[in-house]
């Protein structure tokens, strides 16, 4: 199969472009492993970079951060730079990804990172030893891009009892669990202790952040999903979006009845623009704080100018619609980015494992296991029961049944049948394999059963690495869309200033009406909707492109191509549309053409061959009925029956021969 390799068609320019909560489970989350003795991993000793106090609350943090380093002695330290990955909600905007990215940027230990308008995801890569995961989500979430991952709760255990056996209060047991690898956040509300975390594909760093998490908590507990039933923020969001319009309609009846007092309309007022524009504010602030300036600071300061004239239906007018654009915004998006996935979503996220692997702990269970923005449903697992592909390490062994999309890389070591690479080549046949063959994830097995050495599973696959490359060019930005990032970057700070000159400017001598046309100008300033008009319809593109077996480096390259009048294609697999049909029939002239289709497909009435479908599929379009053939079998290159008594069989030349079939010329 090696000559086969060169799947993809790579479209260049001439310039070079420059996990995880867990879900349940019945068996232990982590395989054996020996005890680590190069990884000394100190315990919850925040580094240098991440111990900046906060100006108004210093003593107390210090405070914190010191107890939350003797929560464990000085033995496990996380050292090294690490991928993480995760999704998160809010991110319709590629000023407001950009902008995320220059924020998380910043902190300390963050060597690389990338955030995905089209993808509403997240990917870092940071050392462990100078920052915390949670940090970066942390930022995030105050950006208003909170993480897409579930919630697991502590069963058996209360925040209580376990900071008193600790000797710490309750503000260190949550910056102690915060530090440990992994984790996105912690509450600690209600008695309980839920964490939001990540799937942890590097086995050293799983091993460290299962022994900080025993540390803490002790051996005597089991993580399951939180059932907790509170809104997300953007759920809250919409809620306060939808309010503001009965609001609404009540201020404005309340100021046309004289006989009801003007502070009952500004009560209402003030009430429904903290409750609806509570988060707007919050994301407004934070960005101040990271110093990247958003939308939400203008929106914000018309707010305030509104609320300063005292006309509240204005000002809930502004909230109002802000929410509901942010989720219309994120909705459209979300229905984009499905339909952006094309041969992205090929790479099957469980396998069926047939080797079990020996327990690493004894005390407890760990029943829950969720990745950042995948959605892997059980944790590792044995013989029969599927287990996640990032937990397939070279050498185990992986059965794949007739149907099935192989789910690693690796070497048949038992059993034969037939590949379908439509998918990934355009090659319409399917090709035989058998033992000690190399087979790719990706591939649908048309006829099986295969038992797979894997050498390569999860990210490791060269589908996955296909998979990430074009991520990176949906991603990558145009020329066009660079340079309206590039002026967005100036273009708030612009409005900021110069919306009191212009209305100052236009303005008549009244103060207010000065005022009036500032607030205008701020509210209709905002750049999203710019932003969304160059990365959308190329990101689509590339997916689609992906989905046909093409990869092509950015949107340039796409643009570009639109006025390509000659194509030179040096590949068959190219031009075909991966789904054979019959165009004709050639009998012996003994023979009837509409007797043989009807015995060719009813000897093939059970198959899935594609060879099979476009018999029957003749035979369909020619209204003939399929013979009843009775004792089918499957050989190696065909299949035979009986029908009414007589052996009748269909299949590949040779193999007829071999069993006697004499073949007219």
């Amino acid at each position: 199969m090696d000559e086969e390799r060169e799947e993809f068609l790579i479209l260049d320019d001439d310039e070079e472009e420059t996990p995880v909560s867990k879900k349940p489970e019945e068996s232990p989350v982590l395989p054996s492993m020996p005890k680590l003795p190069s990884l000394k991993i100190p315990g919850f000793l925040r580094s240098k970079a991440s111990k900046k106090p906060e100006p108004k609350t210093e003593s107390s943090i210090e405070a914190v951060a010191e107890s939350a380093a003797g929560v464990l002695d000085a033995d496990l330290a996380a050292d090294g730079v690490h991928e993480f990955e995760w999704g998160i909600r809010g991110m319709d905007c590629p000023d407001c990804a950009m902008k995320a990215k220059r924020a998380v940027s910043r902190l300390p230990g963050v060597e690389q990172c990338r955030v995905s308008a089209t993808e509403g995801s997240v990917r870092l890569s940071l050392d462990v030893g100078k920052g915390q995961v949670s940090r970066a989500s942390s930022v995030l979430e105050n950006l208003g891009h909170s993480p897409e991952a579930d919630w697991v709760s502590v069963v058996g255990l209360t925040p209580r009892e376990v900071a008193t056996r600790l000797g710490i209060e309750r503000r260190a047991l949550r910056s102690s669990l915060m530090d440990i690898p992994g984790v996105l956040n912690v509450r600690l509300d209600d008695g309980k202790i839920e964490l939001q975390r990540l799937w942890l594909s590097d086995m050293g760093l799983r091993a460290i952040s299962e022994q900080r998490l025993d540390k803490i908590l002790g051996s005597d507990y089991n993580l399951v999903p939180s059932k907790s039933s509170k809104l997300r923020p953007d759920q809250i969001r919409l809620l306060g979006a939808a309010m503001t319009v009965p609001l609404i309609l009540g201020v404005i009846a309340i100021e046309q009845i004289h006989a009801i007092p003007d502070m009952m309309a500004a009560m209402i007022g003030i009430f429904g623009v903290l409750f609806a524009g509570y988060q707007m504010f919050q994301e407004a602030l934070a960005s101040i704080q990271n110093r990247v300036l958003g939308f939400q600071i203008l929106t914000s300061l018309a707010v305030f100018g509104a609320v300063y004239l005292q006309e509240w239906a204005e000002a809930l007018m502004v909230v109002g619609l802000v929410g509901f654009a942010a989720h219309l915004e994120e909705r459209a998006l979300f229905r984009a980015r499905e339909s952006m996935q094309g041969g992205l979503d090929r790479l099957p996220r469980r396998a069926r494992l047939l080797e079990s692997r020996p327990e690493e702990s004894e005390g407890r269970k760990l029943n829950v296991m969720q990745p950042a923005s995948r959605s892997l449903t059980m944790a590792h697992c044995h013989d029969e029961e599927l287990t996640p592909v990032e937990a397939i390490e070279p050498g185990d062994m992986v059965e794949v049944r007739s149907g099935e999309v192989v789910p690693v890389d690796g070497t048949i070591i038992e059993g034969s049948g037939s590949i379908d690479r439509a998918p990934l080549t355009g090659e319409p046949m399917p090709i035989l394999v058998k033992a000690g063959d190399l087979v790719e994830a990706g591939l649908v097995l048309v006829r099986g059963p295969l038992v797979i050495r894997a050498q390569a599973g999860g990210d490791d696959t060269r589908l996955s690495s296909l998979i990430d490359l074009v991520r990176q060019y949906r991603d990558q930005p145009t020329r066009t869309q660079s340079a309206i990032e590039s002026f967005t970057a100036i273009w708030v700070p612009l409005v900021m200033i110069g919306a009191p000159v212009i209305g100052f400017l236009v303005a008549d001598s009244s103060s207010e009406a000065m005022l009036n046309a500032t607030l205008l100008l701020w509210v209709v300033s905002c750049p999203c909707s710019l932003l969304l008009a160059a990365p959308v319809p190329h990101a689509a593109a590339l997916s689609s492109a992906s989905a046909s077996g093409l990869v092509a480096r950015g949107g340039d390259v796409l643009e570009a191509a639109a006025g390509v009048e000659l194509a030179l294609l040096d590949k068959t697999g190219t031009l075909t549309s991966g789904q054979p049909r019959m165009t004709g029939l050639f009998v012996s002239e003994e023979e009837n053409e509409h007797r043989v289709l009807q015995i060719a497909a009813g000897l093939e009435q059970r198959s899935n061959h594609p060879y099979a479908r476009s018999i029957l599929a003749l035979a369909e379009e020619r209204s003939l009925k399929a013979s009843n053939v009775i004792d089918l079998t499957d050989g190696d290159a065909g299949v035979s029956g009986k029908l009414r008594g007589q052996e009748v069989m269909l299949g590949r030349a040779d193999w007829l021969l071999e069993h006697g079939v004499e073949i007219p010329l």
